[in-house]
């Protein structure tokens, strides 16, 4: 099973900082030079979608990336961080055994197991549990994203079970497990991809996957929500203590 590390949709490391606050802009260029579909939430979902990040190659040849629907996690450590409701599906692109960038060693075939690592290490990186400093989460977030490497090796056992969920209007039948952070599965699509995702406060159970038309429409519906916000803190920001708007 290969394992890469994660780098924004720029190439930057990430694009969220400890506390939940985007580091950079996230923009669709690096998903544009992928050469294999991305996935998403099929249109029976009707929520928010947005950009998340991409993970390249040295070459620049894009390996997966990952798309989110729903609520975008805040990462911080109180009760309220875990009520967001979303769900982020990973693609990772087909790949054979081949050497590594620097040459010095040989990579494994990019299998089902890629993307139910790259899901649940990705419900971890999303996770805060409370009552923990920043050094706490990270040996926390060590231990617990080394369990998800060891689960994704052998997904024929507990806690998978096996969860048939539509990609492109076709049935498919994904690996799937809970846990108290939310829920993670994995399966492959009929374009040669693997598909992961994982999730909290949405159920697994409802969810469809289909190939997305504009990757770019995800860029411009996360735009114009936050320039909706940023226009409704403007307006609460002009209200004077009595409640009468300062405008006026």
């Amino acid at each position: 099973m290969e394992t890469t590390s994660r780098a924004g949709a720029d190439g930057a490391p990430s694009t969220v900082t400890a506390e939940g606050v985007p580091a950079t802009r996230r923009t669709v260029d690096g998903y544009l030079k992928a050469s294999f579909p991305w996935y998403g939430l099929d249109e029976a979902f009707t929520g928010p979608r947005w950009l998340m990040h991409v993970t390249a190659a040295a070459d620049d040849t894009v390996q997966h990336g990952s798309t989110g629907h729903g609520e975008e996690p805040v990462v911080r450590a109180d009760a309220g961080a875990e009520k967001a409701r979303f769900a982020v599906v990973v693609t990772v692109g087909s790949s054979p055994v081949r050497h590594s960038d620097d040459g010095t060693g040989v990579l494994d075939a990019t299998t089902v197991s890629s993307a139910a690592w790259l899901a649940g290490s990705g419900l971890l990186d999303c996770t805060w549990p409370p009552q923990m400093d920043h050094t706490l989460r990270g040996e926390w977030l060590n231990q617990q994203i080394e369990t998800a490497f060891e689960l994704a090796d052998d997904l024929g056992r507990d806690p998978w079970s096996t969860l048939s969920l539509p990609v492109d209007g076709v049935p498919v039948d994904f690996h799937y497990r809970e846990s108290e952070f939310g829920w993670v599965l994995a399966g492959s699509a009929p374009e040669g991809v693997h598909i992961g995702a994982y999730g909290r406060g949405m159920s697994a159970y409802g969810l469809g996957f289909s190939v997305i038309g504009d990757i770019a429409s995800y860029e411009n519906e996360n735009e114009n929500e936050n320039a909706d916000r940023n226009g409704a803190e403007g307006v609460t920001g002009h209200m004077n203590p009595d409640g009468s708007d300062s405008r006026s």
